[in-house]
């Protein structure tokens, strides 16, 4: 009892913090068990498996085309150059195809989170007549192929004037039927206590739908913002359609064009393609949290 009252405070925290006693300590870090091993082992191997295309990709776009389609094929470059960049620069506007990208997917990714997060709460919170008719009808376009309504969308969109022009290609994209469904069941989740409180403090439908269910809703908005823009950047085959002027097409489509006018050019074509899908990965890196939150949000919300 003496010798315990007698320690200082300064010693009582050197104690407290030297290595392996405590819970921060390493002496702490236990061994690790075989599951943990073939699990670590099992995500490298995949992660190899994934990243190996984008490797191949790059070292391909440093190549010279005429290393680029030797046999047998090699890794690592025997020369490096950049003679595919410039290219795909030279041969192609590269600047107005990223910048129309960017406007038409921005603008799908607006729309579809304004309409979505309206229609599913619509549909969560909101009785009115028809509605089970209606939800049915929104959840029927979950089995529709967007391929199959290619031809009646271009005859729309063709007799109110909008080919070659930037709604032409930003509106048919904007049916979100996956999106509605998804806040739909995440809105259900929501305890009804939170809205009758707001309710008897005189808050109207909108203030409650903007102050309250939106704030709580973040991931799950974040989630189907991210999954939108995603879908709409890599989207190939409407644009193809509805546009043939070179100054309005996207990424994909202006690549495809220069591919089909000079042949393939292997180094080229990666370098393209590396520019093309650049902008997803950086929005996957900085934004893989909201997008498993958002998942995980859905997913409870759901059961």
């Amino acid at each position: 009892m003496t010798t315990a009252a007698a320690q200082t405070p300064d010693e009582t925290r050197t104690r407290d913090k030297a290595p392996g006693v405590g819970s921060g300590g390493r002496g702490d870090r236990r061994p690790w068990t075989p599951s943990q091993i073939l699990l670590t082992l099992l995500a490298t191997a995949v992660s190899v498996v994934f990243l190996a295309p984008l490797v191949w990709a790059l070292f391909t776009s440093l190549k010279s085309e005429t290393e680029a389609v030797e046999v047998p094929t090699h890794w690592l470059p025997k020369e490096w150059t950049t003679q595919a960049w410039s290219a795909i620069f030279e041969t192609g506007n590269i600047t107005n195809w990223f910048v129309n990208s960017v406007v038409v997917s921005v603008c799908v990714t607006f729309v579809v989170l304004t309409v979505s997060a309206l229609a599913g709460y619509g549909f969560a919170r909101t009785e009115f007549r028809g509605k089970k008719a209606l939800l049915g009808l929104v959840m029927t376009g979950l089995m529709v192929s967007p391929a199959v309504l290619g031809v009646p969308l271009f005859t729309t969109v063709q007799q109110m004037g909008m080919v070659d022009t930037y709604w032409g290609m930003i509106l048919p994209q904007c049916a979100p039927a996956a999106m509605v469904y998804i806040l739909y069941k995440f809105f259900q989740g929501i305890p009804h206590e939170l809205e009758e409180a707001a309710f008897i403090d005189g808050a109207g439908r909108w203030r409650v739908f903007f102050t309250i269910v939106l704030p709580l809703s973040r991931p799950s908005l974040a989630a189907v913002g991210i999954f939108t823009f995603i879908a709409s950047w890599n989207n190939f085959l409407w644009p193809y359609m509805v546009t043939n002027n070179p100054d309005l097409m996207t990424m994909p489509n202006g690549i495809a064009t220069v591919m089909n006018s000079y042949g393939i050019q292997w180094a080229q074509l990666m370098a393209g393609g590396l520019m093309a899908g650049l902008p997803l990965i950086i929005v996957f890196v900085f934004f893989q949290r909201q997008i498993v939150a958002g998942v995980a949000h859905t997913g409870l919300a759901g059961q």
